[in-house]
């Protein structure tokens, strides 16, 4: 197993560890990381030292490693994933396969604690820009940081954006991936929409003026520990997958989620929810049958189907009752039957060109490229990485 998302670690290891008492001849070598590990994982593909299991974005990404994916549409863990999750690992080309399964399910959204919120004299969950300014003044007033970022890392951007994506497709009258398609086929330009050139760069603004000291120095660690110990009242570009981290800093933690202030209307700032990464199987894999094994237990047995609630902590991507004691994933289910949930756009394009945006936002807050001149990079590459596929 070669897959990102190490803040799963622990939990993978323990469902490694449990199923070594039902297969105990099996070894699993598990392997893990988070930056560069687009890049990583197409020098081992290149190499032919492909992974038995690997990991990719969902949607769009489907296409990119469907040449090495095995298709389990007729595999029994294909009776317990949930369809919407399913939808998001067929090929987006033709609409067929099932060429991944799921860790989680997921909520995006905006962090904030409550305490923080409270002692500042924000009564609420900002929901527009201007009550985002409004917020971010009392606390820092208060004492506190408004933001930690973790601008480090460059999916963070990928997780905001979307949101801001999403809205300015709901604005001009479209939707998300049709919005995309266009940055794809060079026809539309970032200063066409609002929600994008002047909002989310408003927001990226805002959390430099108000949060961490070197925000290019942050990483994932650094924002949760900022939030955890009472530093920062709200963090950007993280969802469910961090609470049992930020617990584990502070079990007395009072946290509070929400959509992003995306516009001046408060009915657009929504959570998205989805799946936004795949597992995929190597076809050609020298032990097929036994991953195959490996991954038909962890969706259809008793302990794979509740190690998703019990252990992992995450929204599950199968059929099931299970109720989750976590705060974000309860708070998101409130806001999305609430306000219902936005597209999740980011899955829309490939992980090649999300790397590249986030650099670019990366280059805008070291002052090395304006506005204007990320803007054009941003068509030019988007154009350039996915419009060429």
């Amino acid at each position: 197993m070669f897959i990102s998302s190490p803040e799963y670690a622990d939990a993978i290891g323990e469902l490694i560890d449990a199923y070594k008492e039902v297969a105990p001849n099996v070894t699993i070598n598990y392997e893990t990381t988070q930056n560069d590990y687009p890049t990583m994982l197409k020098a081992k593909l290149n190499s032919g030292e492909v992974p038995d299991i690997f990991a990719s974005t969902s949607g769009k990404e489907i296409d990119v490693y469907k040449e090495w994916s095995y298709d389990m549409t007729n595999e029994p863990l294909a009776q317990t994933i949930d369809p919407s999750v399913a939808e998001m690992m067929k090929s987006p080309e033709d609409g067929s396969g099932l060429y991944g399964i799921a860790i989680k399910g997921n909520f995006f959204g905006m962090l904030y604690n409550k305490e923080i919120f409270e002692e500042s004299g924000v009564t609420k969950a900002p929901e527009t820009m201007a009550e985002l300014e409004d917020a971010c003044a009392k606390i820092s007033a208060a004492g506190y940081k408004p933001f930690s970022t973790g601008f480090s890392e460059w999916w963070v951007f990928k997780h905001v954006f979307q949101h801001y994506l999403d809205a300015a497709a709901a604005n001009a009258g479209t939707d998300a991936a049709s919005l995309v398609a266009s940055f794809e086929k060079g026809e539309a330009k970032v200063s066409d929409y609002p929600e994008l050139y002047d909002n989310f760069f408003r927001l990226i603004d805002l959390a430099v003026q108000y949060g961490d000291d070197k925000p290019l120095e942050t990483g994932l660690e650094n924002e949760e520990a900022a939030f955890a110990n009472g530093e920062a009242a709200m963090i950007l570009g993280q969802g469910a997958w961090v609470e049992a981290d930020l617990l584990a800093i502070n079990p007395d933690l009072q946290i509070g989620f929400s959509g992003y202030p995306v516009s001046d209307d408060a009915a657009q700032c929504q959570v998205i929810s989805g799946s936004d990464q795949a597992i995929h199987v190597y076809k050609d894999s020298a032990v097929l049958q036994p991953t195959l094994d490996f991954v038909n237990w962890w969706y259809t047995s008793d302990y794979g189907k509740s190690w998703f609630v019990d252990v992992a902590g995450v929204v599950p991507p199968i059929t099931t009752d299970a109720e989750s004691e976590f705060t974000i994933i309860n708070q998101g289910k409130e806001l999305a039957a609430e306000k219902g949930s936005a597209a999740l756009a980011c899955c829309y394009s490939t992980d090649s060109w999300n790397q590249t945006m986030g650099e670019l936002f990366q280059a805008y807050i070291a002052g090395t490229a304006d506005k204007d001149a990320t803007c054009a990079a941003i068509e030019e590459q988007w154009q350039a990485i996915d419009g060429a596929n």
